[in-house]
């Protein structure tokens, strides 16, 4: 590697530019502390960001910024910043960490304790050892720098500045990115937690329940009447399964089967409020004059989930494993929806008599043969749906036998 190439990086690896810069002589330290209160989404933010480096004076071509996520289907978010367009935020899976692109990139270095990565790109003898250096070279870019942004909890993410200036950046304009790395990592770890917080609510509690949560309704005892179409499913054999089966195997096989029926029912404007064991519980809030247009909703939702279901059993038995059965019960009624819980661990979700109801009501679709009863509450908000009578039947628990309806569902579920 040329000395060029490593100019203002000491022996260590280090970023040592001089003169350093005072945060009180630049206007982008200033709009990273003086906030205002003002929240902005991550590829918004890490527009302002840049455009305030761009009237500061550093001649910004492109910029990107990796944030390590704290979410169960997403290892990173990425900002990503160029001349002219607007800022774009996209998601990295678990799994990127690895492949061999990432491993062959700076990001991967930062990750692993180096201080900065610089690469000065308009060199006779320019060290074009990673991917991105070829492509931002192709684009004019004279200088490529990649700097640690470290979070609290202990994460290293990181930050690339990218300058098509000729001769690269500058003393002061590497000094000036990297003096201002701390409030950099300090405003994003705000925006990460924020981030942090809604998804995990999203993913554990639902969109609606989050956002009453994010909103202050918090207090144990609080909650309202909802009306509600509700859907209670379960899977057929489920205790033999997990007696039978490796833990592990359980978990992926409960995993696929909900992916059928969550996807159904997000897709079709439900909300899922928790999971039971092999048992989903999830609401259609009803609002008025909209009654029929819910019941349907709720109905296609239960056509999807049949539908990925019979895929997923034809993978299945492709794989020599046994496919799997479901049943589904719908119902309208009114439910308690808040938090309930003691101590210091609550749960936010409804209960009533309703709730029980359709729990009752599913479990006759073995016995009945059908995999979707719906009660007699359900069927007049969809009379024209084809469900027809199955007669009149007990439920556990519940003293007045209930008319059920049956959905003459043909596939093999």
């Amino acid at each position: 590697m040329s000395q060029a190439a490593l100019q203002l990086v000491d022996g260590n690896g280090h970023l040592a530019p001089e003169p350093r810069l005072a945060w009180g002589q630049s206007r982008t330290a200033a709009w990273l502390i003086e906030h205002d209160g003002q929240a902005f989404p991550g590829g918004e933010l890490f527009e302002r960001l840049c455009l305030e480096l761009v009237a500061e004076g550093v001649p910004l071509l492109r910029a990107s910024c990796g944030l390590l996520a704290m979410h169960p289907q997403t290892f990173a978010r990425n900002l990503l910043w160029k001349r002219g367009e607007r800022g774009r935020e996209f998601s990295r899976a678990y799994g990127i960490q690895n492949t061999e692109a990432y491993r062959n990139s700076p990001v991967y270095l930062i990750h692993q304790g180096a201080a900065a990565v610089r690469r000065r790109l308009d060199l006779p003898d320019a060290l074009l050892d990673f991917a991105i250096l070829q492509e931002l070279k192709e684009i004019g870019a004279s200088d490529y720098v990649c700097m640690p942004v470290r979070f609290t909890n202990g994460h290293t993410n990181y930050v690339s500045w990218s300058t098509d200036r000729p001769g690269g950046f500058s003393t002061q304009h590497l000094a000036l990115l990297w003096d201002l790395l701390p409030l950099i990592a300090l405003r994003f770890e705000i925006e990460s937690g924020h981030v942090a917080t809604r998804d995990l609510l999203n993913t554990y509690l639902g969109r609606n329940a989050a956002a009453q949560v994010l909103a202050g309704i918090m207090r144990q005892g609080q909650g309202s009447r909802l009306d509600a179409v509700i859907w209670y499913c379960d899977l057929r054999g489920f205790t033999a399964m997990a007696d039978r089966e490796p833990p592990e195997k359980v978990i992926a096989t409960l995993d696929q089967y909900f992916d059928c029926m969550v996807a159904a029912v997000h897709g079709h404007g439900g909300e899922v409020l928790k999971f039971v064991g092999d048992g989903m519980l999830a609401i259609f809030p009803l609002s008025s004059g909209m009654e029929r247009d819910v019941a349907g909703r709720a109905l296609a939702a239960s056509s999807d989930a049949f539908r990925e279901l019979e895929q997923l059993n034809a993978r299945r038995l492709a794989n020599r494993d046994m496919p799997l059965r479901v049943g589904i019960a719908l119902h309208r009624g009114i439910v308690t929806y808040g938090n309930i819980g003691g101590g210091d661990r609550l749960d936010f979700t409804v209960i009533g008599h309703a709730v029980n109801e359709v729990c009752r009501v599913e479990d006759l679709c073995p016995k009945l043969g059908r995999p979707l009863l719906a009660t007699a509450a359900f069927h007049e908000l969809a009379p024209d749906a084809g469900l027809e009578s199955v007669g009149v039947h007990a439920l556990r628990g519940v003293k007045e036998p209930a008319e059920l309806f049956a959905w003459p569902y043909t596939g093999d579920i």
